[in-house]
């Protein structure tokens, strides 16, 4: 394949950063969002991205709208569409795009959550592909874009089919960060929802970034309650999780029946440990499900817990603690409760009445600076 011709559909935090990125190597992209701000920032001055080496500006253009499939007459067909809008725009996104793709192209799903088997019903499966993103960013105002933390994608096919077209996304992606190609995409995305059911509903939750977050022991043993919920479905439908960013085991994650009730133990320790770890990693992210609901828009809950919540039901199992996140961040999204660490502390309240969690040494005081 040439040069491959890439429309973007977002351009949020994800999606801008990948476009300064994109365009910055020359590629030949289109951007699409739906919010007119971005679009006259974007326009006006180009993709801002701040990061730890400074500020780097990429010229481009951005079109503004919902007709795409007009607006950006002459420019497609497109080898690859790019969804990366939040996942309770991406079917809108996808049929937006779809008269655009090229009869051999794939749009390309990078929301969080499960989102590509609601576009392939829409695309075919033969024509979505799945990346997993494995670093943060996030839009600080219209077109000016932080880059969080490092990291690449995990890229693959639901059927974790062989296919040409991963290795031409993967070279693209370079541009952003390295990408690995996985066979079993189902084990890698139920792993990362585990992982963003917990830091991007409880950051919504909390209303602060994720280092400071996880510097809570109650946060983190919540986080822990949360991946511990989705493991339980994960494994009663099957799926065989992988291990996320190659390093993080949501099979061993998972509280024990032991460690549930615990007062403390190694086990607790070191699984602590490893979310302190992630907060120092990660100390600067910030919920993107929060950004959309502070900026009016749907919150994505629904597509990362709410998963969770209706295959559990199928399943005759239990997940009290993702039933009750659901019911506080649409309570957030409709205002009638405010975002702050009092909020989680409830959350906590409801389902302990005693203190649980790991050796005394690992307090709240006694957390590493971040």
């Amino acid at each position: 394949m040439a040069q491959p011709k890439v429309l973007l559909m977002g351009c949020g935090g994800i999606g801008g950063i990948m476009a300064a990125k994109l365009l910055a190597r020359g590629h030949d992209l289109v951007i699409v969002t739906h919010n007119p701000a971005i679009a006259d920032a974007v326009n006006r001055r180009g993709l801002v991205v701040r990061g730890a080496d400074g500020e780097h500006v990429a010229p481009g253009d951005a079109v503004s709208g919902r007709a795409t499939a007009t607006l950006v007459e002459g420019s497609g067909p497109f080898d690859f569409v790019f969804l990366a809008t939040q996942p309770p725009q991406v079917e809108e996104a996808a049929r937006t795009a779809l008269p655009t793709l090229a009869t051999h192209g794939a749009m390309v799903c990078f929301q969080n959550g499960l989102c590509e088997r609601r576009v392939a019903a829409i695309a075919g499966v033969e024509h979505t592909h799945g990346a997993i993103v494995a670093w943060g960013g996030s839009m600080i105002e219209p077109g000016i874009y932080e880059r969080t933390s490092d990291g690449g994608f995990v890229l693959g096919r639901l059927d974790g089919g062989d296919d040409a077209r991963l290795g031409t996304l993967r070279a693209l992606l370079d541009a952003v960060g390295p990408a690995e190609i996985t066979t079993n995409l189902r084990g890698a995305r139920w792993s990362k929802l585990a992982i963003n059911c917990a830091i991007s509903s409880l950051g919504t939750i909390g209303g602060d970034r994720l280092g400071a977050l996880l510097r809570h022991r109650f946060v983190r043993r919540l986080g822990l309650e949360v991946m511990t919920e989705v493991v339980e479905v994960a494994r009663a439908r099957g799926v065989r999780l992988e291990k996320v960013s190659g390093t993080i085991d949501l099979d061993w994650v998972a509280l024990t029946d032991t460690e549930r009730t615990a007062s403390g133990s190694a086990s607790l320790l070191a699984k602590h440990a490893l979310l302190l770890a992630v907060g120092a990693k990660f100390r600067r992210l910030r919920s993107s499900m929060l950004q959309a609901i502070e900026r009016g828009r749907e919150p994505a809950v629904d597509y990362l817990n709410g998963e969770v919540v209706t295959r559990a039901r199928t399943l005759g199992i239990r997940v009290p603690v993702n039933e009750r996140i659901i019911e506080m961040i649409h309570a957030i999204a409709r205002r009638t409760a405010r975002p702050g660490l009092p909020l989680l502390r409830q959350l906590y309240a409801d389902f302990h009445t005693t203190d649980v969690g790991p050796p005394r040494h690992l307090e709240d005081a006694a957390a590493p600076p971040m």
